[in-house]
């Protein structure tokens, strides 16, 4: 469990990291602070709020590519 909160710094961070290394299509940050951001070419943009939200939904990415992303194992 964190005993930080999850920093706007941190949710760019990681965002950067998934598009460069093409599991997300697209990222953008909003004027209001809110991350808007397309795993796929053809799927709906999610708008995600909150820092707290956007990390929530990272975790859901990395699960979903930890399996199938044989080059980074030991």
């Amino acid at each position: 469990m964190r005993r930080t909160p999850t920093t706007p710094a941190e949710v760019d961070a990681w965002l950067t990291v998934l598009r460069r290394r093409g599991h997300l299509h697209r990222a953008e940050r909003g004027p209001d602070g809110s991350w808007t951001v397309r795993r796929h070419r053809d799927s709906p943009p999610w708008t995600l709020h909150r820092p707290t939200l956007a990390m929530d939904w990272i975790e859901d990415i990395v699960w979903d590519i930890r399996p199938s992303d044989t080059d980074t194992s030991r």
